[in-house]
């Protein structure tokens, strides 16, 4: 596998799994399970990706095993879920 797939999958799934944690934490942007789940991967991942060309550290993950790289990683696309799947309950609670 590549490193730019490793990468990626770490980030979607620590995405979903932020995504899913900010909604339950907060019910007034719960987007249902599955809603949390592709909104926090979409955020995870696209959010990662930028992390990685901002601290290209990160993007090292694959060809390094390093763990303080895979929890930079994991760290970046849980937030960065987390941070989407705030914003796009708040911008449906408002417009409902």
């Amino acid at each position: 596998m590549s490193g730019l797939l490793i990468n990626l999958i770490i980030q979607l799934i620590s995405g979903a799994v932020g995504g899913n944690v900010a909604a339950g934490a907060a019910k007034n942007i719960d987007l249902g399970t599955i809603g949390n789940t592709i909104t926090g991967a979409i955020g995870g991942g696209v959010g990662g990706q930028v992390l990685g060309m901002l601290i290209p550290l990160l993007a090292n993950t694959a060809s390094t095993p390093d763990i303080g790289s895979i929890v930079g990683q994991v760290a970046g696309g849980g937030v960065a879920g987390a941070v989407l799947t705030a914003i796009v309950g708040a911008v449906k609670n408002r417009t409902a």
